[in-house]
């Protein structure tokens, strides 16, 4: 009867619930499950803070969303349009004011897809050419930027959480390029500094259209290609073509993406 005191006496009820409690933890893999438990969520590590000059909102994640163009509203995803200006198959063509860009296929028709455009005093227009194309590219922030955000860093390689995105066109000899996000969400704003952006997939489905040397028209934001009947386009004036490369924009090529 002792002995039996005994062993009651150093279970008590805090050492069992401690024991309890430890038993559920060795039964838990561990990582989120654990996490969850011990009441706690994993932090997703942000590289960089916000960058509205780039990319207002550069993480080193990528969008955990299976498909960017969920994310998108009607008006700005992937479709085929009626197009009526007067350019050639293969040609893009840059609404600035309405953050669309077009793909001309030819027959009156263009592939309409969404973009996020230069913030103001970040727009520029003119025609330029794709001089070349890069696949998850690397990312070397100018220095002038670096100079106004100096917390961004000097390279970021390609991947998923690289600002440029999935794939990039080379406009001319500048700096500006048309180039994926690691950010959808600021797809139809006006958010960069003079590069055109657009998802992922969009994107790579506009890589592989377009080919090295193709026109790339950019319209100033006064004057747009205005929607008629949700995806008609009236003719408006062509953009005078401007001198190629640096002195066909109209804000320091350094200040860009």
């Amino acid at each position: 009867m002792t002995k039996l005191s005994a062993v009651r006496r150093s279970f008590s009820p805090r050492a069992v619930a401690a024991f309890a409690f430890a038993t559920a933890l060795l039964t838990v893999p561990f990582g989120a499950a654990s996490a969850q438990t011990l009441g706690y969520a994993p932090l997703q590590p942000q590289a960089y803070p916000q960058d509205p000059t780039y990319s207002q909102g550069y993480t080193s994640e990528a969008p955990q969303a299976a498909h960017e163009d969920a994310v998108l509203p009607d008006r700005l995803r992937r479709q085929i349009v009626s197009f009526d200006r007067n350019e050639p198959a293969g040609t893009i063509v840059i609404d600035t004011a309405n953050t669309y860009l077009y793909y001309v296929l030819g027959q009156g028709r263009a592939m309409r897809y969404g973009v996020g455009v230069g913030r103001q005093g970040f727009t520029w227009a003119g025609v330029q050419s794709i001089t070349r194309k890069a696949e998850w590219p690397d990312w070397h922030p100018p220095a002038e930027m670096i100079a106004r955000q100096p917390y961004l860093p000097r390279f970021v390689a390609g991947g998923p959480g690289n600002p440029l995105g999935a794939r990039a066109m080379y406009l001319g000899s500048s700096e500006y390029r048309i180039h994926g996000t690691n950010d959808p969400t600021t797809i139809g704003k006006f958010v960069s500094s003079g590069c055109i952006r657009l998802t992922n997939e969009d994107v790579t489905d506009l890589f592989n259209r377009v080919n090295v040397g193709a026109k790339v028209v950019v319209l100033p934001k006064n004057v747009p290609l205005m929607a008629r009947d949700g995806d008609s386009v009236r003719k408006r004036p062509a953009v005078t073509t401007l001198p190629s490369g640096r002195q066909a924009l109209n804000i320091p090529t350094s200040a860009v993406n």
